[in-house]
């Protein structure tokens, strides 16, 4: 079993995911970078220096979720970090009044139920490790003074997330794992745009101190540049 510290990231084969890799792997973590798209994952870790592995991963999909735990389970005992990374975001042309149902659950499946589903599945995994964490990438979007009728989906979506961390903290309590949620801010990114204010090293820089520093007592916080922010 190694003895570095075990990191997996979910939709990490590019963006603020693809930086945290970076970051935790240049910081002596083994890490695992999952993504859906298996051409694209396996040429991203493979172009990132450290110990870096690709596990295949579909968030949305359950059976996929499942595969990845199996697979994980032949490669490692324990997870120190879960870091739920992936994410969507289909909101260009639809505000809240015309957003349809198939383009809510989509972003749902992904953004949030996901993270959750994950989590669940990884947990075994998780609960054999000495100080285990869950960092849940949200957003400025989903708290409650960022929500936007014109992003409806996401909103809502990251809004849940922010739920599922304080549920994931009461639930995981007990059993001495962390959780928490983090903003990156706007970041240059394919989801946040050229014009952003942020880079991918400053977007992975709070999601990479909670993995590295974070403290049981700050569980079921959310943060933003470090700090705790309101919901």
């Amino acid at each position: 079993m190694s003895e570095k510290r075990i990191a997996m990231v979910t939709g990490a084969n590019k963006g603020i995911g693809l930086e945290i890799v970076r970051q935790l792997a240049a910081g002596g973590f083994q890490v695992f970078l999952s993504a859906r798209n298996e051409l694209k994952g396996k040429k991203a870790a493979a172009e990132v220096r450290g110990d870096v592995s690709f596990l295949q991963m579909d968030v949305a999909d359950d059976e996929s979720i499942l595969n990845a735990a199996r697979e994980y389970g032949n490669l490692n005992e324990r997870l120190d970090v879960l870091i739920n990374n992936a994410g969507i975001y289909i909101d260009a042309d639809a505000g809240i009044l015309a957003v349809s149902r198939d383009r809510l659950m989509e972003t749902f499946q992904t953004n949030a139920f996901g993270a959750i589903r994950v989590t669940q599945a990884f947990l075994p995994f998780l609960k054999k490790s000495r100080e285990a964490c869950v960092i849940n990438l949200s957003s400025g979007y989903g708290e409650i003074g960022g929500l936007t009728s014109e992003v409806p989906s996401y909103c809502l979506s990251k809004l849940t997330l922010n739920g599922a961390t304080i549920m994931l903290h009461q639930a995981l309590r007990s059993s001495g794992i962390s959780v928490y949620a983090m903003s990156p801010g706007w970041v240059r990114t394919d989801m946040g745009g050229q014009n952003a204010e942020r880079s991918v090293e400053q977007g992975a820089d709070t999601a990479v101190w909670l993995a590295t520093k974070g403290s049981k007592e700050q569980s079921g916080r959310y943060f933003r540049d470090r700090k705790i922010h309101a919901w």
